[in-house]
């Protein structure tokens, strides 16, 4: 072999391997920024768009994908300390078709966070109801999905907004009165009794809290590597003063039980999914709806916690694309019977 080719092979594998010594010293030094990458790129690649909606001086981020057509818009409201790319597991298992919207919960991630902001569940509904109207998503009745403190938000804002609304799921939500005690109540004692001199378990500070919360949320295990347990740790610390502040509020007496003390007031179609395994918000949360709402659908998940949809994002998709349509059909026939 001649030198120019061997100066050009060598040329080759220095071209090859600065980025890949590049994305292996970012891996190492900075994980938190190829984390937000990671989710600029799932975004990019499942085709939903990153926009803002301005309200009286507020600024609420969402991602959306698709038009409005025959089937309603869907509305996606995240958990607790979590944002919009909560949901990409599940998109992707969604048609493309079909009108959705991600939104940040009230001060979380893109959507202003102000001091004198109201976190309460109450005062998170109210904040939800003027993105709808900033960008006029209830000129026709659309489908509500929340999971954990989103549920409880979306089952408020049904008792309080019905006519904004075609169908409601809610995903293990918290919010009732008489359940089963979770592990995570369990361990909320503790820190109560400590005067919160220990860590809730939901505000990680560490790579190890950050994977105890994972083994808390999530009946799958999944295996995560120490930098990704860092990174992951990283995006949240800046904003832990935040999610306490947060936290105390829904826990309050004002909100703790808000969902259960807006049951008997909501109408509009619902479906529950719980993990069956959930240590958050015990499942016999799906019981007292039921009795509760008789005639809303439960679909309970067998080997699977808190995390739904990041633990069974393709069944959940099916089961919320399955009743919407089961609301359209019964509509369509109850049409054709008047």
């Amino acid at each position: 072999m001649d030198r120019d080719m061997v100066n050009m092979f060598a040329i080759a594998a220095g071209t090859l391997a600065i980025p890949l010594l590049l994305f292996m010293a970012s891996f190492m030094l900075w994980p938190s920024s190829l984390i937000k990458v990671y989710y600029w790129y799932w975004r990019r690649t499942l085709g939903l768009r990153v926009r803002h909606a301005d309200c009286g001086g507020y600024r609420f981020c969402y991602s959306y994908r698709g038009k409005p057509g025959l089937r309603p818009s869907v509305l996606m409201l995240h958990d607790f300390s979590a944002h919009k790319d909560t949901w990409l597991p599940m998109v992707k298992y969604l048609p493309k078709h079909l009108h959705l919207l991600c939104v940040d919960m009230p001060g979380h991630e893109g959507t202003t966070r102000t001091n004198t902001d109201d976190y309460s569940i109450q005062g998170q509904v109210k904040r939800i109801r003027q993105f709808v109207e900033a960008i006029r998503l209830n000129r026709k009745p659309f489908h509500l999905v929340g999971t954990s403190m989103g549920g409880t938000v979306a089952g408020v804002y049904a008792a309080y907004h019905p006519s904004d609304l075609c169908g409601l799921t809610i995903i293990c939500p918290v919010g009732l009165k008489n359940q089963m005690e979770s592990q995570f109540d369990s361990q909320m004692h503790e820190v109560e009794h400590s005067q919160y001199t220990l860590n809730i378990p939901l505000i990680p500070s560490t790579p190890e809290e950050m994977e105890e919360m994972l083994k808390l949320c999530s009946h799958v295990r999944f295996r995560v590597p120490q930098q990704i347990l860092q990174g992951l740790v990283d995006v949240r610390i800046p904003h832990n003063d935040f999610y306490h502040e947060v936290f105390m509020e829904i826990m309050s007496e004002n909100s703790k039980y808000a969902l259960h003390e807006h049951i008997q007031q909501i109408t509009t179609p619902l479906q529950v999914i719980w993990g069956k395994q959930d240590q958050v918000v015990d499942v016999s949360g799906a019981a007292l709806l039921t009795e509760a709402l008789p005639g809303c659908r439960v679909d309970l998940l067998e080997n699977c916690g808190h995390s739904v949809v990041m633990e069974r994002p393709r069944q959940t998709a099916k089961l919320i694309l399955d009743f919407i349509n089961s609301q359209i059909y019964f509509k369509h026939s109850t049409d054709v019977m008047k």
